[in-house]
């Protein structure tokens, strides 16, 4: 069996040659002409981007190989539904770009947990959000990706599994190590031209094979799976039947596998949580090199999300009646989702441990040290990245999206209500946060345990959890989640003390436009750093000269760039003032508030056209 899907022949293995030359360049391109040796540079990539690789690397980090094989697999058992999960994005795209990042930007801040200190005072939330946000990513993106990417080129090439990972991320560790950001967002740019070209290709031999769209509407709904028993169990022909509403997003509130409320309101909030507080989307807006270019991105990314409803539910879907060649292309693109994904998650993941963690373990580390603590994380998470492997392996990977969906469902809502009452209700205090995340975060657990202990079950073989646990579908689940939480957070913030305005300038919407100085909740322990660094800059410049290897070492990492003039107390303002501006040429606002228009009205009429 395996032989005859290997690929063999010059032409595939050309193409991925290729591939992986292709990305190499432009890393190691990227890695070298971008100044990578501070933690702006690294971290935020100067904060130099343009609009368009911005726009790709939103798209690319979001559309992983856990994405591909997940919403291909669950559109072929159950139809065009999961498809609004991809066009839901085209909505919260906008509030990100207009509302989120504004905020994000005049706070002046490289994390999403540095936000909540500065927003909220205290370290506990910082670390709390950190952590929790570290175990996601190993639990879903990074264990979805690998594992489903992993299996696609153990089938495809007949490499060992793990050898075949190992590979993977040698070349994916190389640039994102040395490069950070900058490299990051430009080898994603490449990938999601690789992955958007090739996705069409496959579409357009996938159609025709077929006979069209209408052709494909009436063979779908005919397709039954040859194999439809379970051992000996009798299954009922429901369980291998197309759905009657296959080709409708929007279906019955009860009896639906996505019942509507859920599809507009549940998975709205797990847009929300992912798209406007996730630090892995979050941190390419904040590289962008002015608002324009910030939002301009946000409308590229919402352009490209309406397309994996034609690249990979619709191919999904066409899947169940036939399955098309072209190995060499179609490994390519899901390649290019795998090493996107990775890449993105794990520089966000080295930022949010830096910036987030280490800092609290070493108040008093050099710029330098913090890069280095950067990259050997970055490392860290490759390791737990393979010895995750095997966890994965032996998990069910046929409803992979699915699994990715309901662990979000039950850690994201809270978050999600912490970041939205803390933007617009500036009423809500520390402790008021602190609890709210803190009881969602055991109720999420209390559904999410129970559910992975019995197992998800499926229409032939149900799982033996009370309903009462298991019952309450999970984009429902998400809905009730965030509203617990939001009542927890503001009873207890009513309750308790109000933060003064004075902590508050430009951190929350109300004060967005405020000029007066804002005194930090966290001023004394920024004092205190700062007056190290400067101490640490004196050190490093009395130092004597580093040997060769020692050279080599910094010019490969870049920590070799030469330091600046120490800038006097007035430049170092004007250039905070300069990272914290979000005014925007009139021009150019116009244009892009234009735009932001027109893709809202696309994603209604989207999801009116296929309701």
């Amino acid at each position: 069996m395996e032989s005859n899907i290997k690929i063999n022949n010059p032409a595939d293995i050309s193409v991925i040659i290729i591939y992986f030359l292709l990305v190499l360049a432009v890393g190691l391109w990227a890695m070298y002409s971008t100044n990578r040796g501070t933690v702006g540079g690294f971290f935020l990539a100067g904060r130099s981007m343009i609009w368009w690789p911005i726009g790709a690397s939103l798209f690319a980090s979001n559309i992983g190989s856990g994405h591909f094989v997940g919403i291909a697999g669950t559109a072929a058992a159950g139809g065009i539904a999961i498809g609004g999960f991809e066009w839901n994005a085209l909505i919260f795209v906008v509030v990100l770009g207009w509302i989120f990042v504004p905020i994000y930007i005049k706070a002046g801040v490289v994390t999403m947990p540095e936000y909540l200190r500065k927003r909220f005072g205290g370290k506990r939330i910082q670390i709390y959000l950190s952590v929790l946000s570290l175990v996601i990513y190993v639990f879903t993106k990074i264990s979805a990706d690998i594992f489903s990417g992993a299996i696609f080129i153990q089938l495809a090439i007949g490499l060992n599994l793990y050898v075949a990972i190992i590979i993977l991320l040698a070349i994916t560790a190389l640039y994102t190590i040395t490069g950070g950001l900058a490299a990051v967002i430009y080898t994603d740019t490449l990938q999601t031209f690789i992955m958007v070209v090739g996705s069409f290709i496959l579409m357009g031999f996938a159609f025709t094979e077929v006979g069209g769209y209408e052709a494909f509407m009436q063979k779908y709904m005919e397709a039954i799976p040859s194999n439809v028993s379970y051992g000996d169990t009798v299954v009922d022909p429901e369980c291998y039947t197309p759905r009657k509403d296959s080709f409708h997003i929007f279906r019955d509130p009860v009896s639906g596998d996505l019942p509507w409320p859920g599809v507009v309101f549940g998975l709205s909030i797990l847009a929300m949580w992912y798209w406007c507080t996730d630090q892995v989307i979050v941190q390419r807006c904040l590289s962008g090199k002015n608002m324009s270019h910030v939002k301009a991105g946000c409308i590229v990314c919402g352009y490209l999300k309406l397309l994996p409803m034609f690249i990979i539910v619709m191919p999904g879907m066409i899947s169940r009646i036939l399955y098309p060649g072209l190995r060499g292309l179609m490994l390519s693109v899901m390649l290019a989702s795998l090493m996107s994904s990775l890449t993105s998650i794990f520089n966000s993941a080295s930022t949010l441990f830096t910036m987030d963690i280490y800092t609290k373990i070493r108040t008093r580390a050099s710029e330098k040290e913090l890069m280095l603590a950067g990259r050997a994380f970055m490392l860290v998470l490759i390791g737990i990245s393979i010895a995750w492997v095997p966890v994965v392996q032996s998990a069910q990977s046929g409803q992979l999206f699915d699994y990715i969906q309901s662990v979000t469902s039950f850690l994201g809502p809270p978050i999600a209500a912490v970041f939205l009452l803390g933007l617009f209700c500036k009423r809500v205090n520390e402790q008021g946060a602190f609890w709210g995340l803190i009881i969602g975060l055991l109720a999420g657990l209390g559904r999410m345990i129970p559910e992975f202990a019995y197992g998800s079950g499926s229409c032939g073989v149900p799982s033996n959890c009370p309903y009462i646990i298991c019952g309450i579908h999970y984009l429902y689940f998400a809905l009730i989640l965030f509203a617990v939480s939001a009542v927890i957070i503001l009873a207890v913030s009513y309750m308790t003390k109000p933060i003064p305005d004075v902590h508050l300038y430009r951190l929350c919407w109300s004060l967005r436009n405020s000029k007066e100085e804002r005194i930090d909740l966290d001023a004394e322990e920024e004092q205190d750093r700062d007056e190290e660094k400067d101490n640490e800059s004196v050190n490093e410049e009395n130092q004597e000269d580093p040997g060769c290897c020692r050279k080599v070492y910094n010019w490969f990492c870049g920590l070799d760039q030469q330091k600046g003039p120490k800038l006097s107390k007035e430049e170092e303002e004007a250039l905070k003032k300069k990272l914290t501006d979000t005014s925007e040429v009139p021009l150019w606002r116009n244009i892009v508030n234009v735009n932001g228009i027109i893709l809202l009205t696309v994603a209604v009429f989207c999801h009116a056209y296929f309701a």
